[in-house]
């Protein structure tokens, strides 16, 4: 083998959780944030005037902190994702969130005096050469317009003093209800083993054979209902303590805070659902064309993932060497750029693939500030959409990369736009695969691939937000029980995709993480933005040809510094608040849909 299928973090911190590294950074965190508070404490903005060099120190003080956080947090959640049963992680992680409430608290003071700086004081300040950095005058105005929601400095501090054993505390809990989550399975060998949840899920939904499917997916649905009543209590709790931090702030609409954070318009949010649920016939069409090829007449939950093998095609399979060598030829072809990132991130051991028990299921990418660095999640299976899914982290990677040099609050960017560069990458690898078909049963197969993208982003993402937006409607008037939980869940799922399936995952709303994540809200409609977002850009790309390199990474880099629609309309000249630019991004992936439909009508 070629390259490491498991990360290096020695690099990082040497010795794991016991690293005398890493307690010495942690030490030195609390020291950088006593600092940051004082400066704070001390800072007199009419004083700092005209210049406003104790204002250029607390960023600078800020900037600090922030990657002493990024750093750690990120080194020790890799550590437990990687063994979920290290319990060291666990309070360690415990233990930074403590120190981020101290952090948390200065960040409100600071944001409390930067409310309440005079129009005309503000306006000497966005002349200094610290504010006329990159984005930097965008972020801070945002934080001066939201900060005159807060409450007093005191009752702030409360709210975040709680949040530890409270919000973040209820969040980490769903990691301790997941890590004892087995699935019991016998391979067809006759050898009984034990599955984590990362494992059983990849088996679950990428078997070729639908008796393991189906038998992974009884299972599976058994051992989220089993503990139901515990997630249950867990989520009531979240999304209870959002709702009531919305109140104290005076916010009734519970998309406000993430809207904020996305930086779009609830008009581009409406924009773009509504006009999807216009669109979903086609996308119904390929379910049940897809399943009519399984041997079923209606989808099924389980099988929506699997592969179509027809007549004497065989899937093709990537060892982790061969899905390296895939991956940086074909983003070569649209970014040599980026093409030299993935090759670095190979050779410097960045990810953690190894298929192995004790794992977290899932998939991600984290930043490393303090070394410039990422590394990436997951468990590599050797499939197309393992590829995809590598592609993928890579692709929020070379994200991060191509902004490391701008000003730490410039580096902010959503999540939205965060699934932007991450589409596009797996986008590259999918067309890619279909211009290498040699046969109709290999491109149909490869389409579905490809389409398998399309239906979580139109359906099971829109289950997510239906499910979301009406659990909070919900709890904002009572505590739910499991089963009341699974019901909406169960309505959302059959909502979103039409009624169209035969069966559906009633535990979803247990066994998916994002619902449980604390600092981001929402964690669900960001992805389909992102994925017609960057249709929008790979179109766009197609026709630049050699030109489109630069204006892309212009793009990635502009995505902290301005709002959603002012992105798009600068870099794409599009109104993301109409229906057009998601019609025309739709209308993109009908064409996948029609070819389908076309070449598989014959096997039917």
């Amino acid at each position: 083998m070629k390259y490491s299928m498991t990360w290096d973090l020695d690099s990082l911190f040497k010795g794991g959780i016991e690293s005398p590294e890493l307690q010495q950074r942690l030490s030195l965190l609390d020291k950088q944030i006593e600092t940051y508070t004082e400066e704070i404490s001390n800072w007199k903005p009419e004083a700092d005037a005209p210049d406003f060099s104790d204002f250029t120190q607390i960023l600078t003080t800020q900037e600090l902190v922030k990657n002493g956080f990024s750093q750690t947090i990120s080194f020790v959640n890799a550590i437990q994702s990687a063994d979920v049963s290290n319990k060291k992680a666990g309070t360690t992680l415990a233990s930074l969130f403590n120190k981020s409430t101290n952090f948390e608290n200065a960040n409100v003071l600071l944001t409390k005096k930067l409310t309440g700086i005079s129009d005309t004081l503000w306006k000497e300040l966005e002349k200094t050469s610290t504010l006329q950095q990159p984005g930097v005058a965008f972020i801070l105005n945002e934080t001066r317009e939201q900060g005159k929601r807060l409450l007093s400095e005191s009752e702030e501090n409360i709210i975040n003093q709680l949040s530890t054993d409270g919000f973040n505390a209820w969040s980490t809990h769903y990691d301790s209800l997941v890590a004892q989550i087995s699935i019991p399975f016998t391979e067809k060998d006759g050898t009984k083993v034990i599955l984590s949840a990362g494992q059983a899920f990849n088996k679950m939904m990428g078997d070729a054979d639908p008796n393991v499917r189906a038998e992974l997916f009884e299972k599976w649905e058994a051992a989220w209902s089993e503990k139901a009543p515990l997630f249950a209590d867990t989520l009531n709790h979240l999304d209870g303590f959002r709702l009531t931090e919305n109140k104290l702030h005076g916010i009734t609409n519970h998309l406000q805070v993430p809207l904020e954070y996305n930086r779009m318009q609830e008009a581009t949010l409406n924009a773009m659902w509504g006009t999807i649920a216009k669109n979903k016939q086609p996308f119904v069409d390929f379910l049940t064309r897809k399943a009519q090829l399984l041997g079923k007449n209606k989808m099924a939950w389980q099988d929506q993932d699997a592969p179509i093998i027809l007549g004497s095609f065989e899937e093709k399979r990537y060892t982790f060497d061969e899905a390296a060598e895939f991956i940086v030829e074909n983003f070569n072809k649209f970014s040599p750029k980026m093409a030299t990132f993935a090759q670095m991130a190979f050779d410097n051991s960045w990810i953690e693939a190894e298929d192995r028990p004790g794992k977290r299921p899932g998939g991600y990418c984290t930043s490393l500030p303090e070394n410039k660095e990422s590394r990436i999640f997951m468990t590599y299976g050797e499939s197309i959409n393992e590829v995809s899914t590598l592609a993928h982290e890579l692709g929020h990677a070379f994200h991060s990369h191509v902004m490391w040099d701008l000003p730490v609050l410039s580096q902010d960017y959503a999540m939205n736009v965060a699934e932007t560069a991450s589409t596009f990458a797996e986008l590259i690898v999918a067309d890619a695969t279909l211009k290498q078909a040699t046969s109709d049963e290999e491109k149909i197969n490869l389409i579905d691939v490809k389409m398998q993208n399309a239906i979580a982003m139109f359906m099971n993402i829109h289950t997510r937000f239906i499910f979301e937006n009406n659990l909070h409607e919900a709890r904002k008037k009572n505590v739910l029980t499991d089963e009341e939980i699974t019901e909406l869940m169960l309505n959302a799922q059959k909502e979103s995709y039409c009624d169209s399936l035969e069966t559906y995952h009633p535990h979803f709303w247990a066994s998916k993480l994002h619902f449980y994540i604390d600092d981001v809200p929402f964690y669900n409609f960001p992805y389909t933005f992102g994925y017609l977002f960057s249709l929008g850009i790979y179109a766009h790309a197609q026709k630049q040809g050699s030109s489109f390199e630069d204006e892309y990474i212009a793009l990635l880099r502009d995505t902290a510094s301005m709002t959603t629609e002012e992105l798009a309309k600068k870099h794409l000249d599009v109104d993301l608040t109409k229906p057009d630019f998601w019609q025309n991004g739709i209308d993109i992936i009908k064409k996948d849909i029609e070819e389908f439909l076309k070449i598989t009508k014959k096997h039917i």
